[in-house]
């Protein structure tokens, strides 16, 4: 089995200095060295590094279309990919590479650490390893175990689109509130089938989606929220969607002030989709009175997706179809990689 690994940065990629006991990005030769277990195992690993490296804060769409572009070029050549990214926004690149990719047929998994790979303690070598063995796991019929894109770390996998960073200081940093688990690692690696999407068809290429429109926003609503606020971010020059999170159930206040703004955003052409700020379930509109408004103000159910989930995928419908709007606002309601349950 073949695997590409693919270093965009982040501390997964870092190595202290012998002199100045300070923290640098490290380069192909001296990462292999401290992790010699890449190239000593049945499957063939090798390796593209982003260049430069990057702090996974300074990613921005143009990488999430650089990490497609060398999937697709060597799509054809491995088995499967493992992308090696800082913690920080690593749900948002899992996210927007799940929508990114039509008929994928082989693993993509995403990983990273806490401390870095040159520290004694560091997490880093099991999540790569783990990633690695994940992404080259095909079944008895040929297939690969879990086509599609993934998040790996600290024991768990999960659907790249159902994950959220949670802690910045356990090692256990991610967990997928409202969907299971797609395997567990121990002593062996268990794989709950029922809930991996299933394979594409093999007999059709991969298709690679690219664009994405960027003229989005987070509007988060809270206990004295002003029409001033609302109306800045409902009122930035070439706004096209909205992730407005809401509270519990997808409530908000019921301000007459609050329907207009919204209602007027939506008159221009604005897509708002409203996601519930918990972590665990779904938005229901229309559950509780203070709903009702939002509803008559033509915002859409998030139902219970991710924040990096509806705001990368907001950024590729707009990006993709943004000129037939209903198109849009059917495409924001389903799920079209399992990342939301809408029923």
């Amino acid at each position: 089995m073949r695997v590409l690994l693919l270093f965009t940065g982040g501390t997964i990629s870092m190595v202290r200095d012998a002199e100045t006991g300070a923290l640098h990005p490290a380069d192909m030769q001296t990462f292999k060295a401290f992790v010699p277990e890449l190239f000593a195992g049945d499957v063939q690993v090798e390796m593209i590094p982003f260049e430069p490296l990057l702090d996974s804060s300074d990613l921005n769409p143009d990488n999430w279309r650089q990490m497609a572009c060398v999937v697709q070029e060597n799509y054809d050549a491995y088995d499967g990919f493992v992308i090696l990214h800082g913690t920080d926004t690593m749900a948002y690149s899992a996210s927007a590479l799940s929508f990114m990719f039509d008929n994928l047929c082989k693993p993509i998994v995403f990983t990273g650490s806490q401390l870095p790979v040159g520290v004694l303690r560091s997490d880093a070598k099991e999540n790569i390893l783990t990633a690695i063995e994940i992404a080259a796991a095909y079944d008895t019929d040929g297939n690969a175990i879990v086509p599609e894109v993934a998040l790996y770390m600290d024991g768990e996998l999960y659907r790249g689109n159902r994950a959220t960073k949670r802690n910045a200081e356990h090692f256990s940093a991610f967990n997928s509130y409202n969907y299971p688990a797609l395997a567990r690692a121990g002593v062996h690696i268990t794989y709950d089938r029922q809930q991996i999407r299933p394979i594409g068809n093999i007999a059709r290429p991969l298709h690679v989606f690219n664009r994405f429109d960027t003229r989005v926003a987070i509007l988060k609503l809270f206990p004295g929220i002003t029409e001033d606020v609302v109306a800045a971010v409902l009122n930035i020059p070439d706004l096209r969607g909205v992730v407005l999170e809401t509270f519990g159930a997808g409530n908000a206040p019921s301000h007459e002030w609050l329907y207009k703004r919204l209602r007027a955003a939506v008159e221009r052409g604005v897509v708002i989709v409203n996601k519930t700020q918990c972590n665990t379930g779904s938005v229901s509109m229309g559950q509780y009175a203070v709903s009702l408004n939002l509803l008559k103000a033509g915002v859409i159910s998030g139902y219970d997706i991710t924040t990096e989930a509806l705001l990368t995928k907001m950024m590729h419908v707009l990006g993709e179809y943004g000129e037939d709007l209903v198109k849009v606002k059917k495409m924001l309601s389903v799920s079209l990689c399992g990342e939301l349950t809408n029923v």
